[in-house]
Parts: C-alpha cells; sequence; structure tokens
C-alpha cells in the first residue's frame, strides 16, 4: 500500500467522522480537523521530504483559501455561508489529499450541498421564493446603484458535514484506482 492509497483512506475516515459529528452534534471536532491536518503534514514530509511537505502545505491552503473567506464574509444577522469546522475540514483533507484532488473533492462536496439544499427547500415549500431571491441578486449586479432592489434575507443554512463525506469518497475513489481493486 502507497503512501497516497494511506493519506486517500485517511481522508474518507476523516470525512467519515466529520459528517458523523455535524450530522449528530452540528458541529466538526477541533481535534478531529487539526489532528487529521497535522497528521498530514507530517506524515508528507516524512514520506516525502521537502516535497512532500510542499505538497501537503499546499493542498492545505488551497483548500482552505475560499472557505475561509466564505467564512469571514458575514451575511444579515452574523450568519456566515460556511461554518468554522467546515473551513477547516476542507483545509485538512486538502492536506491530506494534496491540492489537486483536495480541490475536486472540494468541488464535489460543493454539488452535493446544492442538491441538498435545492431538495431541502423544495421540501420546506421554499424553493419558490429562493430563486426568486436569487433573481433580484443577480439583477442588482445590472442595475443602477439607484434602482436595486434591497438584499432579501437568508433563508436556510447547509450544514456540509455529510456532503464532504460524499465529495470525498468520490474524489478518492475517482483519483485512487488501486483502492477500487478491493471492490470484489
Amino acid at each position: 500500500m502507497t503512501a497516497v492509497t494511506v493519506a486517500h483512506l485517511a481522508a474518507v475516515l476523516v470525512a467519515a467522522i466529520g459528517a458523523f459529528t455535524d450530522w449528530r452534534w452540528e458541529r466538526i471536532p477541533n481535534w478531529l480537523t487539526f489532528g487529521a491536518g497535522g497528521s498530514a503534514l507530517l506524515g508528507h514530509g516524512l514520506a516525502g521530504g521537502t516535497g512532500g511537505l510542499l505538497h501537503a502545505g499546499s493542498g492545505l491552503l488551497a483548500c482552505g483559501l475560499v472557505p475561509a473567506i466564505m467564512f469571514y464574509l458575514p451575511l444579515k444577522d452574523g450568519q456566515r455561508p460556511m461554518h468554522g469546522g467546515d473551513v477547516k475540514m476542507f483545509a485538512a483533507l486538502g492536506a491530506l489529499l494534496g491540492p489537486f484532488v483536495g480541490i475536486e473533492c472540494q468541488l464535489y462536496a460543493l454539488c452535493f450541498a446544492a442538491i441538498v439544499a435545492l431538495v431541502r427547500l423544495a421540501w420546506e415549500g421554499k424553493l419558490l421564493r429562493t430563486l426568486g431571491n436569487v433573481a433580484v441578486l443577480v439583477g442588482n449586479v445590472v442595475r443602477r446603484a439607484d434602482r436595486r432592489r434591497p438584499a432579501p434575507e437568508a433563508l436556510a443554512t447547509v450544514r456540509l458535514g455529510v456532503p464532504i463525506f460524499l465529495g470525498t469518497t468520490i474524489g478518492v475513489a475517482l483519483n485512487s484506482p488501486e483502492l477500487l481493486s478491493w471492490i470484489p
């Protein structure tokens, strides 16, 4: 088993634990994210030297940057587009997987989150109103400042633990053919 395979399996395990804690207690614990990120930096550094450390560090930065920016952009009433545990989870998974596979997994996770959000909004009867709010926000981009409509309120937030797990599992499966050979 290669070091990359071990890191990929560790990423799926970390994402699974994060999904469970986010689903059960609505939080992703620091011991999980900091432990995974630190272990990834140490493990990649020991296995690959400076190149391995750069690989893990660049993955941590690449996968943590955009979620961190989203975290620091507060909406109305102090709500945030992304929670802190989700930001740290993306960064830790980036350290485990490296920048390219990490970003790919992040893309899959956000696609799953979008699907979850749409299904949830439809279930709660808020989908059409939300799409109308999106149209107002998009329309404000092209309107003159004096003609813009007030920004609508945020209607819902999505816990990202389960979508992160699903995105990580899909991304790892697509990038680790040796793992798929284990399936009978």
